[in-house]
């Protein structure tokens, strides 16, 4: 099911708090673009015919990279950090455990593990935890994103 949430400043976000964002189908286009804005034409994910030889997978995955893009862009979509994000800060971890596939339906789940005043009267730090899965319930993205978030005025 899909969810849109209002803009959240750094003290509407309390841990514990859950978000999920919308689904969304991976295509071609989506590996062709990835491609072509990073340069990595690897094979596994470019040549048809070379992935279905490969004895893992028999077809093309998504690059990892692009993987974790798409959970970036479903933080975004949810609207939470909509005008109040400064700056995506890193991750202290992040696990592809699963291949995505061209036809693959993601979604992400997210929930607040800390938020914490970090020197600056305008802003403070926001840490989401995130899964983010296919239709199957498969787990292709696991980590944790930190935020630098506005404060309200």
């Amino acid at each position: 099911m899909a969810y849109s949430y209002e803009p959240h400043h750094f003290e509407d976000f309390e841990e514990g708090q859950e978000f999920i964002s919308v689904g969304r189908t991976v295509t071609e286009s989506d590996f062709m673009m990835h491609s072509a804005l990073s340069g990595d034409w690897t094979e596994l994910h470019t040549n048809k015919e070379y992935a279905a030889e490969q004895d893992d997978f028999g077809e093309r995955i998504a690059h990892g990279p692009m993987t974790f893009v798409q959970a970036t862009g479903f933080v975004y979509r949810t609207g939470i950090v909509e005008r109040t994000a400064l700056a995506f800060l890193g991750m202290n971890y992040m696990d592809l455990p699963n291949p995505v596939f061209i036809g693959d339906t993601l979604q992400l789940e997210m929930v607040v593990t800390k938020t914490k005043e970090v020197g600056r009267d305008d802003a403070g730090l926001v840490v989401l935890d995130t899964e983010m899965e296919n239709q199957d319930g498969t787990t292709v993205l696991e980590g944790d994103m930190k935020f630098l978030i506005k404060k309200k005025d």
